[in-house]
């Protein structure tokens, strides 16, 4: 069981059903929005459907541009041998 679901996210092969897969969860969270009840939401942007989709988003993808600028603009990031 688990050889399968490492070949499944390891090898090259499966990159056209990994992605499809990954499409699809991203369809199901985005459609499962639509159906949580929005009654008591205490600002207008949280009674939109797929705002929590598209933040989460959002939110992943500051992370990892300002990870990365620390990395490499501010010099956070060392070198593999750097106490070698």
């Amino acid at each position: 069981m688990i050889k399968r679901l490492v070949d499944f996210f390891g090898d090259p092969r499966y990159a056209v059903p990994r992605r499809r897969l990954f499409y699809l969860v991203l369809v199901l969270i985005v459609a499962a929005d639509f159906l949580v009840p929005r009654e008591h939401s205490e600002y207008l942007w949280e009674r939109l459907p797929g705002w929590s989709a598209v933040y989460g988003f959002g939110s992943c993808l500051l992370l990892i541009f300002v990870s990365k600028f620390l990395g490499h603009q501010v010099g956070l990031m060392r070198r593999e041998d750097y106490y070698d």
